[in-house]
């Protein structure tokens, strides 16, 4: 149980001057610092956080609502961290009833590593999928995919958004439109003058992480990421649906390797909404 003065501690919302202090807790908890991702997550999220009379911060998370500003339809919860010196205090506990509460009736999702899963299963959510972290150099040999891939412009961004609804089944446009400014890439894969899938590529710490990742097809999919890995000389890393098997098994051929599994939960909805079949991989695994 937490100690009185934690269990009294005042949460509160985080903003982009809390950046720091973000990232310091990830440090503090062996996490990569990401401050670029955190970045993101504090502009297009909420954050909750409770402060430590020692400084920094005992506890965070993000909270990435999606649907319409005022009801949102979607919530994705991310980056739920506890500092190492209050760990197992209940405070992480704390924070995610918190959420729930402030969430309301709002379905939930997040991505749980094998540590915090057990917590998020006694708060109600369930496993609903699970997702592969692949990591590596990026191998170019082999059969060059035919799928037309080019770098997205400021007029193909309706087309991006309507197919992202329509695949992702709620509205993200917030998220989406910070990707230009965000990405160090943002593809289309086009077919006769429709885009059929996009992708973009952000850096993260010495990796470049693919993501998002949607695509009409596997082999759509695979140009995407092919192109992708040609504008970089850094490690690629994704969190791939297992149920696209077949690209997964062609990311490891082309260098990739397994890094971890995750599991994706839900709360309040049997399954995420949308299209599974065109979704390969999020933006990242904190958000959606």
């Amino acid at each position: 149980m937490p100690t009185p003065s934690l269990a009294a501690l005042p949460i509160r919302r985080l903003t982009l001057r809390d950046l720091t202090a973000c990232a310091d807790l990830s440090e503090d908890r062996g996490w990569p610092r990401e401050e670029h991702k955190w970045g993101l997550l504090l502009s297009a999220g909420k954050g909750y956080g409770i402060d430590d009379p020692d400084g920094g911060l005992v506890t965070a998370c993000v909270v990435t609502e999606y649907g319409p500003y005022s009801e949102p339809d979607l919530g994705a919860i991310g980056m739920v961290l506890v500092a190492e010196r209050h760990a197992r205090q209940g405070i992480g506990r704390r924070l995610m009833r918190h959420v729930l509460s402030v969430m309301g009736t709002t379905p939930l999702t997040l991505h749980a590593t094998p540590y915090g899963r057990p917590l998020y299963e006694e708060l109600g959510f369930k496993v609903t999928g699970r997702a592969e972290m692949l990591r590596g150099h990026f191998n170019s040999g082999g059969p060059v995919p035919t799928t037309s891939t080019r770098a997205a412009t400021a007029e193909d961004l309706a087309a991006v958004l309507r197919l992202d609804e329509e695949v992702l089944g709620t509205d993200r446009t917030h998220l989406i439109t910070r990707l230009p400014a965000f990405a160090d890439q943002f593809r289309v894969a086009e077919e006769n003058g429709r885009i059929i899938g996009y992708a973009a590529a952000w850096p993260n710490m010495d990796t470049q992480v693919v993501g998002p990742l949607v695509a009409r097809d596997t082999d759509t999919a695979k140009a995407l990421v092919t192109s992708l890995a040609a504008g970089t000389d850094r490690p690629l890393r994704t969190d791939i649906d297992v149920r696209h098997e077949e690209l997964r098994t062609w990311a490891r051929e082309r260098g990739l390797t397994s890094a971890a599994f995750n599991s994706v939960m839900t709360y309040g909805m049997p399954e995420l909404p949308g299209d599974w079949s065109r979704r390969f991989a999020p933006l990242t695994v904190a958000a959606l």
